[in-house]
């Protein structure tokens, strides 16, 4: 195996341990799910070219959607795409009564993510490189130095160009105005105006009244209208020199659990239009994934499929069975087999003995015997996760290093090894909510 730098192995091994998913090292430890994300790598090219996809990615807590979402961020983010990522909450829904939408969206901008900012709080970051990049690909097309004065008019030239072509979608007169507003306290060194747009865009102002004080503008974005702006972002981006932008929810199970239905019916609405927006073709350059577990996916009373458009949208035809279609908007994911999850404590069990120095002392024997132990279980078969065996196998990993007499077979076959001899506890059900997911 190829070795792990320090600081991302102590980050993999402490993420894992935990129960949550790392934001780097994830292709050290990656196994298996690579017809998944072949498929959702092709929505990828195809939201390049100008298109859009919608996907829900279908699994059971700890089966390793998070995950999933996480090695796609990745991978994007490499391609030059924008990322935005949020959890749903309480707080934060597709719509609600009392800003849940609009605080999703300050979310999803909070998160803007791109290669050279992947930890996010890249909007800032985004405009200044189209200002720049306008700049440098007009000076050239003139022949001139950045810093020549007839640069200037025809920057504005441009960007006035660009910024014709958003006017003609919702809200894009005011979005074009905004950015144009950017530019000018770019160009002027005016600070200020540059903090009081980034605050607009983030949809901090609370009144009309305010923005209209500050810049001169008499629309905020708002709860109902939040996601329109996600699609003036997706065609802005494009002009200023990304690939793209991935929209990433996760957590859609705070939708579920929503005790009124008609509230519940409103968000699925919102999904609604999202997916019939990137399906007939009026959002471009924008991808959206959804994370679910198969009940707040498929349950007939509340969840998504409670919504007839969507179920007919989204259910399985006759023909799907066993077999995977992963061209579906449903993306549902198998149980990873125990051939994989071997390789995958394998790897695990090399970059512990990297990160704390040591030679590995568990063999191959014994690998196959943690892993006979944990799908031995009563009701493994059912219930058990990537994300629990991941979490016995560091601990035993911590417990050999800290404790080098004790030989791998005598602690996999003691009493103390308890856990592994017990019955596996049952998933939780929805109204038993795992603060974690891997």
């Amino acid at each position: 195996m190829n070795t792990v730098p320090r600081r991302i192995a102590q980050t993999l091994v402490n993420s894992l341990k935990g129960g949550v998913v790392p934001r780097v090292g994830l292709p050290y430890v990656t196994v298996g799910r690579k017809e998944e994300i072949e498929a959702l790598l092709r929505d990828v090219d195809i939201i390049a070219e100008g298109g859009a996809s919608f996907r829900f990615i279908s699994g059971k807590y700890g089966s390793g959607k998070s995950f999933l979402l996480q090695t796609i961020r990745n991978h994007v983010l490499a391609k030059n795409f924008v990322v935005l990522d949020a959890d749903l909450s309480p707080e934060r829904r597709l719509q609600g009564t009392r800003g849940q939408g609009l605080a999703t969206y300050k979310e999803l901008i909070a998160n803007m993510s791109t290669k050279t900012r992947p930890e996010g709080g890249a909007l800032s970051l985004v405009l200044d490189r189209w200002i720049n990049n306008v700049q440098q690909e007009t000076a050239a097309e003139a022949g001139l130095a950045v810093t020549d004065p007839a640069v200037a008019p025809l920057v504005e030239k441009k960007i006035a160009a660009i910024m014709s072509s958003l006017k003609e979608m919702v809200h894009g007169f005011d979005f074009a105005r905004l950015l144009t507003l950017y530019y000018e306290a770019h160009v002027t060194g005016n600070d200020e105006t540059k903090a009081r747009v980034l605050k607009w865009f983030r949809g901090e102002y609370a009144t009309r009244t305010e923005a209209r004080r500050d810049l001169g503008v008499n629309i905020i974005i708002t709860d109902d209208d939040w996601y329109d702006y996600l699609k003036l972002f997706a065609s802005f981006l494009k002009q200023a020199g990304y690939a793209g932008m991935l929209i990433l929810i996760d957590e859609l199970v705070n939708i579920f659990k929503i005790p009124n239905a008609v509230t519940r019916q409103y968000n699925y609405e919102k999904i609604l239009t999202m997916y019939n927006d990137t399906m007939q073709g009026r959002a471009s350059h924008m991808g959206i994934i959804l994370c679910a577990t198969p009940q707040a996916l498929e349950d007939p009373r509340r969840g998504v499929y409670s919504y007839e458009a969507l179920r007919s949208r989204l259910a399985e035809g006759r023909f799907a069975g066993e077999h995977k279609d992963l061209l579906s908007p449903v993306i549902r994911l198998q149980a990873l087999t125990q051939e994989e999850m071997l390789v995958l404590v394998e790897k695990l069990a090399d970059i512990h003995a990297q990160l704390y120095g040591y030679e590995r002392r568990i063999g191959q024997e014994d690998l196959v015997a943690f892993i006979e132990i944990e799908y031995g279980r009563v009701g493994a078969d059912e219930h058990i996760t990537p994300r629990e065996i991941i979490r016995d196998f560091i601990e035993v990993l911590d417990i050999l290093y800290q404790n080098p007499k004790i030989k791998v077979r005598e602690l996999l076959g003691s009493d103390a090894f308890t856990f592994a001899k017990n019955a596996i506890e049952e998933a939780p059900t929805e109204g038993q909510f795992a603060e974690f997911e891997l």
